[in-house]
């Protein structure tokens, strides 16, 4: 049954989600190669096995000079298949430079797409490139551990929470909240600060990011962060950029420390840098675009903290949250609950189903009687603009919710009208038609088969009937969607 609810669902939104097949199976995924070393410093390559026995590749950038073994880090990248290396060739370098030995490797995409992805599978591969490291002469083994970018930030925890065999934890625009939380809050705040306001971003989007979740289209939406964080016990150092825009950066520390602290670990470290954006690298404007370098002071802070935390000085956090300085995020995030059975997926499909036969099959019923030469009166004139207007708030809702997610991280809504852009307000005044003339067309339907005169069709009554039942299934799903609230 789930199989059927996720392909029906597809065929709605699935665009929605620029849903992409995942790849054939591989027994070996290898990126572009080799990352070449800079002066002073060395490059090794390694092979280590994944999830499922997958044979991924990477390199080791350390120190051509080292004093005896040195500690180690694995970089955990962010979202996408396959991800290159290559990605974060900067931190590796720059950690390497002052003294760790870094191990990056090319990200799955066996098993990986927008359709699906498992954190616990990636975690596993994290653990597999630990181990390699591990095994590096003039590595230390025990002073390795995980740094963690976006996406990584949920799968470094869970890799350690696994595994005493990680020294430590970093990371890098992390999220201690459910990935489907983090999400709405980068579209809706990127809205936001187009001057969207209203019933778009509070409940459009959300309601369009919980279906996804429904129809399978939005992988570990749900994923407990929470409950992974209260099982990590090795110290951890969470670092957001000032002018994060794709993670909130002042809402995540707090939900770091609460569930750090419930699982009884206060040996964790926050730090903001200014003007950094969501990788800590610096923006030039505002967090929009990503620059090449790391944020002043970062990579010596990162590579102290890991010296400190493997060396016996372990980081302990105050005993009270204090808010974070530095962080500058504009809007404030809030939880998005799973879907409520009657805006379920099925429930969503069956009053999508409906107006698609009751808004269209009304005029189509009269298009095929006129061809016919069976001309029949119609009870009411509003029939006719509650099915147009119906119909065209259904379909214009996706259509429109389709354009904002094609059109990047930070779209054009549109112009932007008292809060409202110039298309929700012409779908919002499509809504309110629907409402008014499906009464409409009730009431007068009501009153002419009242009638002692009245002789209607069987047919008649049906379509009329089914007409004004999509009507009244319209409201709450209108008022779900936010078609209906100002």
């Amino acid at each position: 049954m789930k199989r059927v609810i996720t392909v029906a669902l597809a065929l709605v939104v699935s665009v929605l989600f620029s849903v992409t097949a995942p790849p054939l199976a591989r027994a070996s995924e290898r990126g572009p190669g080799p990352v070449p070393a800079p002066p002073g410093l060395t490059s090794a390559e390694v092979s280590f096995q994944g999830f499922g026995g997958l044979t991924l590749h990477g390199s080791v950038l350390a120190p051509a000079k080292a004093r005896g073994p040195v500690p180690g880090v694995v970089l955990v990248t962010g979202s996408g298949a396959g991800v290159p290396r290559e990605h974060l060739r900067t931190e590796a370098v720059e950690f390497a430079r002052r003294g760790l030995a870094v191990l990056i490797y090319d990200k799955r995409s066996k098993g990986y797409s927008n359709l699906r992805r498992s954190y616990s599978e990636l975690a596993d591969d994290a653990l597999g490139a630990v181990g390699a490291l591990r095994a590096r002469p003039g590595v230390d083994p025990a002073k390795v551990g995980l740094w963690g970018l976006s996406e990584g930030g949920w799968v470094a925890p869970l890799a350690a929470s696994r595994s005493a065999n990680v020294a430590f934890v970093i990371v890098v625009g992390g999220n201690a909240m459910p990935p489907i939380r983090q999400q709405v809050w980068n579209e809706t705040s990127g809205l936001r600060r187009a001057g969207v306001s209203g019933s778009l971003v509070d409940r459009a989007k959300p309601g369009l990011a919980r279906l996804g979740a429904d129809a399978g289209l939005f992988a570990e939406a749900f994923f407990d962060a929470q409950g992974v964080l209260e099982r990590v016990r090795q110290p951890l150092l969470g670092v957001w950029g000032g002018r994060d825009l794709q993670t909130p950066p002042e809402d995540n520390p707090r939900l770091f420390a609460q569930a750090l602290r419930r699982g009884g670990n206060a040996h964790y470290t926050f730090r903001f840098f200014p003007g950094a954006d969501h990788a800590a690298h610096m923006t030039a404007d505002g967090g929009e675009t990503r620059g090449e370098a790391l944020a002043p002071g970062y990579a010596d802070f990162v590579v102290s903290w890991v010296r400190d935390a493997t060396g016996g000085r372990l980081p302990a956090a105050p005993a009270a949250f204090t808010s974070p300085i530095g962080a500058d995020q504009d809007y404030p995030s809030k939880e998005v609950s799973p879907s409520p059975w009657w805006a379920s997926g099925w429930m969503q499909l069956a009053a999508f189903v409906l107006f698609v036969v009751a808004f269209t099959g009304y005029p189509l019923t009269a298009l095929v009687r006129r061809l016919r030469g069976r001309s029949v009166r119609p009870v009411s004139r509003w029939a006719r603009l509650a099915s147009g207007a119906g119909i065209t708030a259904v379909l214009g809702l996706f259509v429109y919710m389709l354009y904002l997610m094609a059109a990047g991280r930070w779209p054009d809504p549109g112009p932007v009208l008292g809060g409202r852009p110039l298309p929700w307000l012409v779908l919002q005044a499509l809504a309110v038609a629907t409402v008014a003339a499906t009464v409409a067309t009730g009431v007068a339907a009501r009153t002419a088969w009242r009638s002692p005169a009245a002789t209607v069709a069987t047919g008649e009554r049906v379509r009329i009937g089914l007409l004004v039942v999509a009507g009244v299934v319209f409201v709450p799903w209108a008022l779900y969607w936010g078609l209906l609230v100002p």
